[in-house]
C-alpha cells in the first residue's frame, strides 16, 4: 500500500519510562503503529529523554558546575537509548538504525522511522520538528504526560485552565523564549520558533491514551492542544 500521510510522532521519555520501562503500554504502542501502517501511514517516532535524563543532568549538576552542553549531550544519551529500544520493538518494520541527523531525510520504503536526540541546543522536540520539515510532514504530535497545554502547571496550581486551541506566539509567551536542558515545558521554545517559521501544526496530548492518540492521527475528535 502506498504512504497516505507520514505523522511524527514525539514521543516523551516519561511515556516509554514513568518510574520503569512500561512494556504493558509499549506493547499496545506497537500494535497501534503497526495497524496504522497497514491502513497507508508512515511514522517517524523521536524519543525524549524523560526523567531518565532530568535524573542524570541533576546528579551532575549537584557534583560539579556542568556546563549547558554537557548537559545537553547527557539528556542526548538518554534520548538515543530510548530510541534503540522503541526501533527495536519494530523489527523488519522499522529502518535499521535511529537516525543520526533530523535534517537529512533517509530514503527507505520502511514505514517506521526512530529518531533521537542529536546535538547541544536542539531538543528532541526540536529534531522532530526538523524531521517534519525532511519529510514533508505537516503534523507533529507530541505525546505527553498531559492532556492539554494550560495556562500553568496544573499539579501545582488548581485554578490551571486548560487550552484546546493556541498560536504560537501564546506558546512562546507561556514557556519563554529560550532552550535549557533538562526544563520541563509543553514543547521546548526553540522547537516552536522553528514550527512558527515552517507554519507546522503540533498536537499536544497524553500519549498514554492509545485511543485517543489513534484519534489524533487519523483526523478523528480527540482531547488535546492545537498549536498553529
Amino acid at each position: 500500500m502506498s504512504i497516505r500521510k507520514t505523522v511524527i510522532l514525539s514521543l516523551g521519555g516519561s511515556i516509554i519510562i514513568p518510574k520503569k520501562i512500561s512494556v504493558v503500554y509499549l506493547r499496545k504502542f506497537r500494535s497501534l503503529i503497526l495497524d496504522l501502517c497497514k491502513h497507508g501511514y508512515r511514522f517517524v517516532i523521536v524519543t525524549g529523554g524523560g526523567n531518565v535524563c532530568r535524573d542524570y543532568q541533576k546528579a551532575a549538576k549537584n557534583i560539579i558546575p556542568i556546563t549547558s552542553d554537557d548537559l545537553d549531550w547527557i539528556g542526548i544519551a538518554a534520548t538515543k537509548m530510548n530510541a534503540e529500544l522503541i526501533r527495536s520493538l519494530f523489527g523488519l518494520s522499522a529502518y535499521h538504525e535511529v537516525l543520526a541527523n533530523p535534517t537529512k531525510r533517509i530514503v527507505s520504503e520502511k514505514k517506521i522511522l526512530v529518531g533521537a536526540g542529536w546535538k547541544p541546543g536542539s531538543s528532541s522536540d526540536k529534531d522532530a520538528v526538523m524531521l517534519a520539515h525532511a519529510y514533508g510532514a505537516e503534523m507533529v504530535v507530541n505525546m505527553s504526560n498531559i492532556e492539554y497545554v494550560y495556562t500553568a502547571d496544573p499539579r501545582k496550581v488548581k485554578t490551571a485552565r486548560s487550552i484546546p486551541r493556541m498560536t504560537w506566539d501564546e506558546l512562546l509567551k507561556l514557556t519563554g523564549t529560550k532552550h535549557t536542558p533538562g526544563y520541563h515545558v509543553p514543547f521546548d521554545p526553540e522547537a516552536s520558533k522553528l514550527a512558527k517559521q515552517l507554519g507546522l501544526t503540533i498536537i499536544v496530548c497524553k500519549g498514554a491514551d492509545l485511543r485517543n492518540l489513534r484519534s489524533v492521527i487519523t483526523g478523528g475528535v480527540f482531547t488535546g492542544t492545537v498549536i498553529s
